[in-house]
């Protein structure tokens, strides 16, 4: 098997407040809209995230975004009215910061100083 991309598909309840959302979170609208209720982002050329209406399995969803300075955007997503969660550091001093989408999946944002 020879992967090409991996998707993240998150489900959310509400389409329309989620897209809202997730636009806020990464910045810009989405990349694509395939179908009526399916949003894609790209964010590198092998990493997508597509938000889909999904009311049964909306919630249960855990989404990893790694960045290079947790601070900087803790700041940058304030601005675009995203409050991340307390900041935890494990023991190899990553730092991790959560948030709730309006569907209550859970996105965490990473600084990983050892990748």
């Amino acid at each position: 098997m020879s992967l090409t991309k991996v998707l993240a598909a998150v489900p959310v309840a509400d389409f329309e407040a989620s897209l809202a959302w997730y636009e806020r979170l990464l910045g810009r609208p989405a990349d694509a809209r395939p179908m009526p209720a399916l949003a894609d982002w790209h964010l590198t050329d092998t990493a997508w995230v597509q938000v889909h209406l999904d009311r049964d399995h909306a919630g249960h969803t855990a989404l990893n975004f790694a960045v290079d300075d947790l601070d900087a955007h803790t700041a940058e997503l304030a601005g675009r009215g995203i409050a991340l969660g307390k900041v935890t550091i494990t023991d190899k001093n990553a730092k991790l910061a959560p948030v709730t989408d309006p569907s209550g999946n859970r996105i965490t944002v990473i600084e990983n100083p050892s990748t």
